[in-house]
């Protein structure tokens, strides 16, 4: 039996800091589920936002082409659910590169660059030492 990719150390952490924190990327964004299914693996978070359409979110630790291109593959998967049609996504990464951004855009995908070390910082609101 094989195990699906895994994410490193800072992307499962930045999932985790995302899943629990979604309005970091947009106001109103609630999170639906982690790794929601599409027949081509899995969506990083699933969310819906403040109006209830549904929102699909890749991260990564660079935003680079192929993020886009992943994201873009599965936006056109879950926009066959009727249920869920339309879905619009959100590319987030701690860098985003410029080419990146460009085929983003041309793609209607939004990019948001997190603050790693700042998100971590509001991680469930618990005050940490170091």
């Amino acid at each position: 039996m094989t195990r699906g990719l895994q994410k490193d150390g800072v992307e499962a952490h930045l999932q985790e800091l995302l899943a629990a924190n979604p309005e970091v990327l947009a106001a109103g964004l609630q999170l639906v589920r982690r790794e929601y299914p599409t027949d081509i693996g899995p969506v990083d978070l699933l969310c819906r936002d403040a109006e209830g359409r549904v929102v699909a979110i890749e991260i990564k630790r660079r935003g680079e082409i192929d993020g886009v291109e992943q994201l873009s593959r599965y936006l056109e998967r879950l926009d066959l659910d009727g249920r869920l049609r339309p879905v619009r996504g959100i590319l987030a990464a701690q860098q985003i590169k410029p080419q990146a951004q460009v085929l983003a855009t041309a793609r209607g995908i939004q990019c948001c660059e997190i603050d790693y070390e700042g998100l971590k910082g509001v991680d469930n609101g618990r005050l940490t030492l170091f």
